[in-house]
């Protein structure tokens, strides 16, 4: 595989998958003119069966894509918008969702929810730059926020290969990311990663954040040493791989583009502190409570978790030890 950008990663796992299984069919609005950049050429390749637009009504079109999985077919939905996840989260969590544990496992419902844009854009202001990813863990929903665009192709396949319904979160600031993706294979739900190595404090990023991490981790080599762990899956969490790291540091710090309130960051603190005595208070980098984010371009930077915050905390928790 060629030298991808996140996107074109997005673009891939639909074509590889829908080429591979003739059930998948990917749907949402203006999918056919590849809106959100992430369907380009699928309609040509694959027809107006299975590459369908649908009506400005993303309750019914969401509905649909239950009844069809019931059926049989494994339907992608693309949202636009983060924010149209509010507008579906009975159907998702109430209706999908639980249809399977309704039934003692008697049906499946293996939709994929794809949001090429989550987070923030410049611009986009209030209504458009949610992260709503705690929302769907805390319901017990696949939640997956690749980092990379390795993952992004690799959790995408999982996902649709999944019977059941997962939540795909592609952050707005990681869509332009490129890399070389030489070995392109599916990546295992619930599964994270060790992005870097390190011994004096673990560092949790969600999503684009990791990058964040990666050039703070770099920044400060020559005073501590930075583990960056990738949870890649937000539900199920990989709960061991990052005890294992946290047992080795002995300190945590999470970053995460979430609101601070009942957001992931304080349950990845929680569950870790009930299994790790830790050498320092572990500290959390986050939106602010309630945070909306602002139309001018200053003031949503300033809402956003940022890698000044990130090196302040570190450096409180390595000080706290």
């Amino acid at each position: 595989m060629p030298r991808l950008s996140y996107r074109r990663a997005l673009t891939r796992a639909l074509a590889d998958e829908m080429t591979r299984d003739e059930s998948v069919l990917v749907l949402g609005e203006d999918i056919r003119v590849a809106a959100a950049n992430v369907t380009t050429g699928l309609l040509k390749k694959f027809g107006p069966e299975r590459v369908r637009d649908t009506p400005l009504s993303e309750q019914a079109f969401t509905s649909f894509a239950t009844g069809a999985a019931l059926a049989g077919a494994r339907p992608v939905v693309e949202f636009q918008i983060p924010s149209l996840l509010f507008l579906v989260f009975e159907q998702i969590v109430n209706h999908a969702h639980k249809f399977p544990l309704m039934t003692g496992g008697q049906c499946a419902v293996p939709v994929t929810y794809v949001v090429p844009g989550s987070g923030s854009r410049t611009g986009w202001a209030g209504q458009h730059s949610d992260h709503p990813y705690a929302l769907f863990a805390h319901a017990g929903v696949t939640t997956v926020v690749p980092a990379t665009p390795a993952d992004a192709y690799g959790l995408l396949v999982s996902a649709i290969r999944c019977d059941d319904p997962v939540v795909v979160f592609a952050p707005a600031a990681a869509l332009d990311l490129r890399e070389d993706v030489t070995d392109p294979t599916p990546v295992p739900l619930g599964r994270g990663v060790v992005r870097r190595p390190g011994d004096d404090v673990t560092v949790v990023a969600v999503g684009h954040l990791v990058h964040d991490a990666l050039a703070v981790a770099e920044e400060l080599a020559g005073q501590a040493s930075v583990e960056v762990f990738d949870p890649r899956t937000l539900y199920p969490f990989d709960w061991d791989g990052l005890v294992d790291s946290v047992r080795r540091t002995g300190r945590l710090v999470v970053v995460d583009d979430g609101n601070r309130s009942c957001g992931i960051a304080g349950e990845i603190i929680a569950t870790v502190v009930e299994r790790v005595r830790l050498a320092a208070p572990p500290r959390r980098v986050t939106r602010p409570d309630g945070a909306v984010l602002p139309f001018a371009p200053a003031l949503d930077r300033a809402v956003q978790p940022g890698r000044d915050q990130l090196t302040a905390a570190i450096q409180l928790t390595l000080k706290d030890g």
